[in-house]
């Protein structure tokens, strides 16, 4: 059954915020670990977010791709 357009529109919207924050994470952490007095802890945190965010980006783009099975 195919998508609805506004269906398509709103995980097309939920990847462009992904894919910002996912970008912002990885700027952030690179700054964090450059840094001298390099928080672990957050780096290791900020890592996790930024794969959690990524298998959830996976996961929308795998939305997108119509079923070729029909």
């Amino acid at each position: 059954m195919p998508m609805a357009d506004e269906d398509l529109a709103r995980i097309a919207a939920q990847l462009v915020e992904l894919k910002v924050e996912h970008r912002d994470l990885d700027e952030v952490i690179g700054r964090l670990a450059a840094s001298i007095e390099a928080d672990e802890l957050a780096i290791k945190r900020l890592k996790k977010r930024k794969l959690k965010i990524k298998d959830m980006i996976a996961a929308l783009e795998s939305r997108l791709i119509p079923d070729l099975d029909a």
